[in-house]
């Protein structure tokens, strides 16, 4: 079946482990993954030259960690396939609970900085008619979004979108 939104037909992709149980090689216990989750929610990366850097003191442009961020540095740094099988909780829940929560939902911030930089290009190229396409697909996606996260109550009820305050809410 195809994409809404791109050109991809195939149903190849990852798949999840079936046993919901955590691999008995990990040495890591589930209070440990907990304070790692709430110590790089925390943290403050910058990136120079395409790394990315990890400092607390240094005041220049700041960057939260992402939840799916946290899940890939504790994939790669300590080999938790799934936060869920440990803790029984996933990162998004345990962060609100420690209340390190993003404020507004991670997909929605990242279309929010992706029209926010598909705008930028549009002030430098105005006659760029493909990129003032894929804007109004990427701002009507905006509004889907948060239409459901309304609904949903992630979102205040008058939460709205609008592309002059947009690039406040990204930084």
């Amino acid at each position: 079946m195809g994409r809404m939104f791109g050109s991809g037909k195939g149903i190849s992709c990852s798949v999840r482990p079936y046993k919901k149980t955590p691999p008995s090689w990990l040495k890591i216990t589930p209070k440990q993954v907990i304070e790692e989750i709430c110590k790089m929610a925390k943290k403050d990366i910058y990136f120079f030259a395409k790394k990315v850097v990890f400092f607390t003191n240094v005041k220049k442009k700041i960057l939260r960690l992402t939840p799916s961020q946290i899940g890939i540095h504790l994939r790669d740094l300590f080999g938790v396939g799934q936060v869920k099988s440990v803790t029984s909780n996933r990162i998004l829940r345990i962060l609100k609970a420690n209340g390190l929560a993003p404020k507004i939902p991670e997909d929605l911030y990242h279309l929010i900085k992706k029209a926010v930089s598909i705008r930028k290009h549009l002030e430098k190229n105005r006659k760029d008619k493909d990129a003032k396409f894929h804007l109004i697909l990427v701002e009507s996606k905006i509004y889907r979004i948060s239409r459901y996260y309304k609904k949903t109550r992630q979102l205040p009820p008058n939460w709205k979108y609008s592309s002059s305050t947009a690039s406040a809410l990204v930084q």
